[in-house]
């Protein structure tokens, strides 16, 4: 597995080769698939390779022949994520050629199942007897026409479970059993844009605790899969490469648009958040519009200078993301900054970051928060104890009392 390192790019795809066991004859297998692959397995008669990748948002299972020919095996596999709905799975070969993998979608976490040949049979349902008494939303696909150069752009739209999905502008009661949440009366509702770090990731239709709780909020949820994001090829991947933040902005403000041209949104209602890269973004955007009610950037880059010479990632960031080092091109560096766009921030914001946080440190978030009260902005500095870069993630009470809190601060922004 690997790839040439020579352009030095933000990102490359994980190609799949063979050789001999001195390492002659190296071979290219996947040269013709634009996707990662990655976790490869030998089937028992040695004839192929088993590897898995990333499509859409998507994880699938396919079998490479020596040849190179491939054959899918596996479609909508879902990762262990539970907090957001990051693309992810994973699977494991029997020796009879079936192939066990984790399967799930945005109201089912993932489960354990069995392919083999066209049948995949479920073996577990392991959160039933949790979720079978919640009403959840279910992520609606949507491919949305950006602004910038009519890329298609995957996104996914939530609905509060209470209401049905927009486009005629009604709220109604559900049929559902259990919630016991508000239903809103209002012919129009807030709308949350949920933005996905990395930025070299990508987000799919899969289980999301966080936006679970932001619809039974009362709020439609959009996430989006805007250029730079993985699973649709390299040179979508690197659209991005020496020019993030850039037009993703475009791409995620031309979702937004489009929900919002379904009817039912609240267009004085619209909140934004995101993480890592999620939240650099969020930075960006609310330095560059003002149509947000309120904002939460959550471990956010706020200035590429100081990122790039303090995080853990900092041998590869400024080479890779930038080509130079601070030094050789400072300008470079700050018109991709945040910090550079303070001084037009209006929108209340929230900032959030882990204590221990190694890859975009704490000191990111607290020249952001430092900067807003200097401008005025109401904002609020939110300190996870203990936590690092997915820390907060990793532990359910914080992940849940930080959506409780930005869900708080939304809800102190309303639009009269």
């Amino acid at each position: 597995m690997g790839y040439d390192d020579a352009r030095r790019r933000g990102y490359e795809n994980q190609r799949l080769y063979v050789m001999e066991a001195d390492g002659r004859n190296n071979r290219l297998l996947t040269g013709d698939l634009d996707r990662s692959v990655g976790s490869p397995q030998w089937s028992a008669d040695g004839r192929r390779i088993y590897v898995i990748y990333d499509d859409h948002g998507t994880h699938k299972v396919a079998g490479v022949g020596l040849d190179g020919k491939r054959t899918l095996v596996a479609d909508g596999l879902t990762g262990s994520d539970f907090d957001r709905p990051y693309s992810g799975g994973d699977y494991s070969l029997a020796r009879t050629g079936a192939v066990a993998v984790t399967v799930g979608d945005s109201t089912h976490p993932a489960d354990l199942a069995v392919s083999q040949g066209a049948t995949l049979k479920r073996l577990t349902d392991l959160n039933g007897d949790l979720l079978s008494a919640r009403t959840l939303a279910k992520a609606e696909p949507l491919v949305v026409t950006s602004s910038y150069d009519g890329k298609p752009i995957d996104a996914w739209m939530l609905a509060p479970p209470q209401l049905e999905p927009p486009g005629d502008g009604q709220a109604k009661v559900p049929q559902a059993k259990v919630p016991q949440a508000k239903v809103p009366q209002a012919k129009t509702h807030p709308l949350i844009l949920e933005i996905h770090g990395g930025p070299f990731s990508a987000y799919g239709p899969n289980f999301s605790a966080v936006d679970q709780l932001y619809a039974a909020a009362g709020y439609l949820v959009v996430y989006a899969n805007p250029r730079g994001s993985t699973s649709y090829g390299e040179a979508f991947a690197n659209e991005i490469d020496r020019n993030y933040p850039s037009h993703d902005y475009d791409d995620l403000m031309s979702v937004v648009d489009a929900v919002i041209a379904r009817g039912g949104v609240d267009p004085n209602r619209l909140y934004v958040t995101g993480g890592s890269g999620g939240g650099a973004l969020t930075a960006w955007i609310i330095g560059k519009t003002g149509r947000f009610a309120a904002a939460a950037t959550q471990k956010p880059v706020i200035n590429w200078t100081s990122e790039v010479l303090t995080t853990d990632g900092y041998a590869t960031m400024g080479p890779y993301w930038f080509g130079k080092a601070p030094w050789e091109d400072p300008q470079g560096y700050w018109a991709r900054s945040p910090l550079s766009l303070v001084g037009h921030v209006k929108t209340p914001t929230l900032v959030v970051v882990g204590e221990n946080d190694l890859r975009t440190p704490d000191s990111e978030a607290e020249q952001y928060y430092a900067a807003l009260q200097l401008r005025g902005v109401p904002t609020a500095l939110v300190k996870l104890p203990g936590a690092s870069h997915g820390g907060y993630a990793a532990r359910p009470s914080q992940s849940a009392a930080t959506t409780s809190a930005i869900i708080a601060w939304f809800e102190k922004y309303k639009a009269p």
